[in-house]
């Protein structure tokens, strides 16, 4: 019987939560494609740096833990929900929230659509939130 493809994107929580490099990699597929919409220039392509991008992350947050939230399934989508935690290693925690939507294709992602940040817990309020949205940047302040 073929593997669903939540069963793929929960392979790959379990083989982050078990800290283990190949396994993680080897859930993508060699064509792999991220797209970062709300960060453009983060998107890439190719397994090799997923290999890089989970060594920083084991490296950086050596108990890191991720947890699927939620998930809806369609024709080889999968809508996933996550929450990754942990502690650096100077002691402050690392904490991540967020959705990414998975293509998987037979028992491989193949592309991902990741909108997964880091949880700010000091950003102020909506209002402040939507000002910074409508607002120009100031001279000199990055957009």
């Amino acid at each position: 019987m073929a593997t669903s493809p939540v069963a793929v994107v929960q392979r790959l929580a379990q083989a982050a939560n078990e800290h283990d490099l190949d396994a993680i990699v080897d859930c993508f597929a060699e064509g792999y494609l991220n797209q970062t919409p709300a960060h453009p220039a983060r998107g890439f392509e190719g397994k090799e740096q997923v290999r890089r991008n989970w060594a920083q992350i084991l490296a950086g947050v050596p108990d890191v833990t991720a947890r699927v939230l939620a998930t809806a399934e369609d024709a080889g989508t999968v809508w996933s929900e996550w929450q990754m935690t942990g502690t650096r290693p100077d002691g402050s925690a690392h904490e991540m929230r967020g959705v990414i939507i998975f293509g998987v294709d037979g028992e491989l992602i193949s592309t991902a659509r990741f909108y997964l940040e880091p949880v700010e817990r000091q950003s102020g309020t909506v209002d402040d939130a939507v000002r910074r949205a409508v607002t120009p940047p100031a001279a000199g302040r990055p957009a």
